[in-house]
């Protein structure tokens, strides 16, 4: 057996794999070549240390430890979402339904807050002229924009570059009057809920 075979069984024979013959042929030409014995001594301590390197293990990290470093890890922060805006998010339908039925409400109590008290809303009111309850735009006077009576009368001879609406009122345009807008009447609390929801959201309301 040459040099050049033996160092091709070499590993073969560390790991128990050559036959009888080939074992004694090795070790007979291991014993008669210091060189090849020499580098048979040196892959075996190669291939012991590999061995002791795979079976060797890590000693157990305590729970104490593994407690005090996972406790030093700094906290995650969690963004604080107040309670009422989270459930908010998560019922948009109940919230929408709750927040009309409050504008009803609320609607509700001003009509009959304002049962029999003369209200007057617009621009320009100092063109209009007070009798009593009943709301007068006389002739030659001009309302630049919208014109809201409740609990009286309107009466309009000149004129009103918007909206005029009576609420629980009457309502008289002169032949000399221009509307530039619509007259709108509300006579029962449905209608005046419906002119005031329309109002908020700012949809046109329709008598």
């Amino acid at each position: 057996m040459d040099c050049k075979q033996a160092v091709s069984l070499m590993h073969d024979y560390l790991d128990g794999d050559l036959s009888e013959q080939d074992k004694q042929e090795l070790e007979q030409h291991l014993l008669a070549c210091p060189e090849c014995r020499m580098r048979f001594k040196d892959l075996e301590r190669t291939d012991a240390m590999l061995y002791g390197t795979r079976h060797y293990q890590m000693p157990c990290v305590s729970d104490e430890l593994t407690f005090r470093i996972m406790n030093a890890l700094p906290s995650h922060k969690r963004q604080n979402v107040p309670p009422l805006l989270s459930w908010v998010k998560r019922h948009p339908a109940v919230t929408a339904a709750a927040f009309f039925l409050i504008v009803i409400c609320s609607s509700m109590a001003s009509f009959s807050s304002t049962d029999h008290q003369l209200v007057i809303k617009g621009s320009d009111l100092d063109q209009v002229v007070i009798q009593g309850d009943t709301v007068i735009v006389p002739e030659g006077k001009s309302i630049a924009g919208d014109l809201t009576v409740q609990n009286g009368k309107a009466q309009v001879y000149g004129n009103v570059e918007g909206n005029v609406t009576v609420i629980d009122g009457s309502y008289y345009q002169a032949s000399t009057a221009h509307i530039a807008g619509q007259v709108k009447s509300i006579d029962q609390t449905l209608d005046w809920i419906w002119y005031k929801v329309t109002d908020l959201f700012g949809y046109p309301f329709s008598p």
